[in-house]
């Protein structure tokens, strides 16, 4: 497929020379929709955008573009783009100056030309319905780009991951022809391999999957060895779309290909299940990957707790939380019961996220769920009286549980899980009190600890 050669119609350049020194990382503000975070500079630069309803108004949006670029150093006006460019964008209203703050951008002294933003641009251009200027920044990528074949597949590998993200019907369907006539005229196995990697994972997250496997037996036919990541993709976009049989169907074909499943294929797996509420299928993966003996990993636990009603009722209610792990079995369903007496069989997470030494035992929850992390301290709780009842135990000089304070969390500064954990302590009136050297810690002393364990929870 040829692409005419379009003209891009670019503003003249403006003359103002910004310094652009070293500084520090400027703060970012967590974006609520889980994309780019933002600095405070680009923040208030949406915000004046906002506030004067710019985005009505070109002149107005142009000044303010102009202004922005030219008094905010590279790393600064980067973020501000690459935040509108972002599927899970913030300030979607805002999507329309993506564009001219782009050109604006491509015009500093600073910039260096970059087509993985071309590609991140594209598919918002084809949505608002700016197709020449799509098919013009395209154009120009392949202009430059069509005498160095691995620069170009990896364009394309770009601009189809991102129209798939944005949901671009049209910018995929384009790319996906860029693509697949690169790939099939290339002698290049590097090319070849690259571009089949794309396919199968955009086909899978515009959910066609059926279409994702046909490329992977389209590479097989070509001499191209699928990899564990087409074959996991593929199972996953089955397991996404609830067409389980299919995604099982996956899982033998992986092991005819030589893949063994492991835990990041059973994480997608048992999320799968759980997304659609098929709580007695993730019992049997579970005792599967204990017999092959494959490790639960934090994920794990993520994925099969987020899928437990009753559990997350008790979590997200102010009724008080059972605090033990008999207690919580007693009192939930078959299905969720059976669920945490196939994790709690294993310590492998207790274990990777508790040290314990003379001077410290640490619990760290880091990348937990509300969810998990109330297992875990459950499971955690119950280790610590095992041991501090056998008389040769040395007791730890201080006990810690990190809980992080919300850098991560969907609201920036709120843990749901330290909230969680504060919750329980009060509940159980614990000793153990957040850190005021380290708000995202609670603490106590190892002695006080073992006394309450041993003396209040018998």
């Amino acid at each position: 497929m040829v692409i005419g050669i379009l003209t891009l119609t670019i503003p003249s350049s403006w003359n103002h020379h910004h310094r652009h020194c070293l500084r520090p990382t400027p703060p970012l503000i967590k974006c609520e929709t889980g994309g780019v975070p933002l600095t405070k500079q680009a923040h208030r630069f949406f915000s004046s955008l906002t506030s004067t309803a710019a985005v009505d108004d070109p002149a107005t949006a142009n000044r303010l573009i102009k202004k922005f670029v030219a008094s905010s150093p590279k790393s600064i006006a980067l973020n501000a783009l690459s935040h509108l460019l972002s599927p899970r964008n913030s300030h979607p209203h805002l999507s329309a100056i993506a564009f001219p703050l782009y050109t604006k951008i491509s015009e500093a002294s600073w910039y260096n030309w970059n087509p993985k933003l071309v590609a991140d641009l594209v598919p918002l251009l084809d949505i608002q319905g700016k197709h020449d200027e799509s098919q013009a920044l395209i154009s120009q990528v392949v202009s430059k780009l069509k005498f160095k074949e691995r620069d170009l597949v990896q364009f394309y590998c770009n601009l189809i991951e991102s129209c798939s993200k944005h949901e671009s019907k049209q910018g995929f369907n384009d790319a996906y022809g860029y693509l697949s006539e690169l790939v099939n005229n290339s002698s290049s196995m590097y090319v070849k391999k690259q571009g089949y990697k794309s396919m199968v994972s955009s086909l899978c997250e515009m959910g066609q999957p059926n279409e994702a496997e046909n490329v992977v037996e389209d590479m097989i036919k070509n001499g191209v060895k699928p990899s564990l990541f087409e074959l996991r993709f593929v199972l996953y976009g089955y397991g996404k779309m609830g067409f389980f049989e299919d995604m099982e169907r996956m899982v033998k074909k992986m092991e005819i290909e030589g893949f063994g499943v492991d835990t990041i294929s059973s994480n997608m797996i048992l999320s799968s299940y759980g997304a659609y509420n098929a709580l007695p299928k993730m019992v049997p993966w579970l005792q599967k990957m204990k017999a092959l003996e494959i490790p639960f990993s934090i994920r794990t636990y993520n994925c099969v707790l987020n899928s437990c009603p009753m559990i997350m009722s008790f979590i997200r209610g102010s009724g008080g939380f059972p605090v033990s792990v008999s207690e919580l079995v007693s009192v939930l369903d078959e299905d969720e019961a059976l669920l945490v007496k196939e994790l709690v069989e294993s310590s492998s997470v207790l274990d990777e996220a508790m040290e314990w030494d003379d001077l410290e035992l640490k619990l760290d929850l880091h990348g937990m769920h509300s969810g998990s992390a109330y297992l875990i301290m459950l499971q955690w709780i119950k280790e610590m009286k095992s041991r501090f009842r056998v008389e040769e135990c040395v007791v730890p000089a201080q006990i810690t549980v990190v809980c992080g304070t919300g850098k991560h969390s969907s609201v920036r500064g709120e843990s749901p899980v330290k909230t969680l954990i504060k919750a329980m302590m009060v509940q159980m009136k614990s000793p153990m009190r957040i850190d005021r050297k380290n708000i995202g810690c609670f603490i106590a002393k190892g002695q006080v600890v073992r006394n309450w364990l041993i003396q209040s929870l018998d």
